[in-house]
């Protein structure tokens, strides 16, 4: 016997609540640019430049006492964070500094950094510093920009693509889901004030094709229902290509699920940002699918005729029919 999620066949009314489902989809991306603004994000050093030194010790992470230590030597903008994990030993307390990009200089000097250690030592004469790394400003710079044309560029491929492959309609319905799946992803990262670094990057163009992969699974079955029910309405062909995608779409998320659930559980606290974007991105990415990119299909309309000529898209469709 073979083991279903879900029915063979079903008929689930999936665009019932679309105006809900759509008007929440545009309240949480307000909301998620709102607290990107107002909050800010909480950018690793990868973006802001400066130096972060790992720390590992026996005792307790004092982060009074460690700033206390650190005052004296007038480093700017020093950030201290205890790191807390499961898979850590019962005494192993691990802290991390993040240090500003020091004035005239493209990373903190490696005498700060001795200074900075002596003064910590004098603290805690046990503890150790497994990791440095440095990022000038000029580099963090150059970062940000490579990371938004990336994610630029990737939305503008799909959006051609997507185009070429189906109907306008479909590309716009696609980009919005991708669109409406990386703003929230931001909007999470601030609310939690997340490390946002190149890892996090990595992670949303992760989610961009994860998800448009989905959504060109469910346009595809959509696509070959509107040919064979040319009269029925199109909410009706939504509905049948949802739920004849529905198995399919359930097993896929809920395996990367467990796989992400494990990661983030026994991964450590330094992919631990990076697995959660994923995560986030296969439950936003399989909701946008479904109620943000068939619903501005619904509202655009598509043009039920094949063998209108000045259809390129169309004429795609009956080749691949």
């Amino acid at each position: 016997m073979r083991l279903r999620l879900v029915p063979q066949d079903t008929a689930w009314d999936f665009m019932k609540y679309r105006k809900f489902t759509f008007g929440a989809s545009i309240v949480a991306m307000i909301a998620s640019v709102i607290i990107w603004l107002s909050v800010g994000l909480n950018f690793g050093i990868d973006f802001l430049g400066g130096t972060t030194i790992r720390t590992e010790s026996t005792q307790a992470v004092d982060v009074g006492s460690y700033r206390d230590a650190l005052n004296p030597l007038e480093l700017g903008d020093v950030v201290i964070t205890e790191v807390s994990d499961p898979t850590f030993r019962a005494d192993q307390n691990v802290a991390l500094i993040r240090i500003q990009a020091q004035d005239g200089a493209e990373a903190v000097t490696p005498e700060t950094i001795t200074a900075v250690e002596g003064a910590l030592r004098g603290l805690d004469p046990e503890i150790t510093f497994p990791s440095v790394e440095s990022v000038g400003p000029k580099v963090s710079g150059e970062l940000i920009t490579t990371a938004l044309l990336a994610v630029s560029a990737s939305l503008v491929a799909i959006l051609f693509y997507i185009w070429l492959r189906f109907e306008w309609q479909f590309s716009v319905g696609a980009v919005a889901a991708l669109f409406h799946d990386v703003i929230l992803t931001i909007g999470v990262f601030s609310l939690l004030q997340i490390r946002f670094d190149l890892a996090t990057i990595a992670a949303i163009l992760t989610i961009i094709g994860y998800s448009i992969n989905d959504t060109v699974v469910i346009f595809d079955r959509l696509r070959e229902n509107l040919i064979k029910f040319k009269k029925t309405p199109l909410i009706d062909v939504m509905n049948k290509s949802v739920n004849e995608t529905l198995s399919r779409t359930l097993m896929t998320s809920g395996t990367t699920i467990l796989a992400l659930v494990a990661l983030i559980v026994l991964g450590g606290d330094v992919i631990r940002g990076f697995v959660f974007a994923i995560l986030w991105g296969v439950l936003v990415g399989t909701y946008s699918s479904v109620y943000v990119a068939k619903n501005v299909v619904l509202m655009l309309g598509v043009d039920r005729d094949p063998k209108k000529p000045s259809d390129a898209g169309t004429q795609f469709a009956n080749i691949d029919a």
